[in-house]
């Protein structure tokens, strides 16, 4: 199993028409990824973050090769459409998750 956390920041400015994308688009983007396994979308709760609001992306994939493939090609196409849309109003922070021990 491997696994790739990728957060969004929005703008304070941007998150009713973020909130949409996410609905509209990226929910549907995510559904359609053949490689991943399995997925959650979060909204991210926090006290520190007072500019804005972080949304997660949880994806699972079989292995490090699938996951690598997806970074290489799709997420950079998801990060392009949404660079298209919003400029640099949405950040985009990617985390590789390598599991020691899992009991999903």
């Amino acid at each position: 199993m491997s696994i790739l956390s990728i957060t969004f920041h929005s703008t304070k400015s941007n998150i009713e028409e973020w909130e949409n994308y996410i609905d509209e688009t990226l929910v549907l983007m995510t559904e359609n990824l053949m490689d991943v396994n399995k997925y959650i979308l979060s909204e991210v709760q926090s006290e520190y973050i007072e500019d804005g609001k972080n949304y997660n992306l949880l994806l699972i994939f079989d292995n490090d090769d699938l996951r690598d493939d997806f970074v290489k090609s799709e997420l950079v196409n998801i990060a392009e459409r949404i660079e298209t849309k919003f400029g640099q109003e949405i950040m985009i922070f990617n985390t590789f998750l390598n599991p020691k021990k899992s009991r999903l």
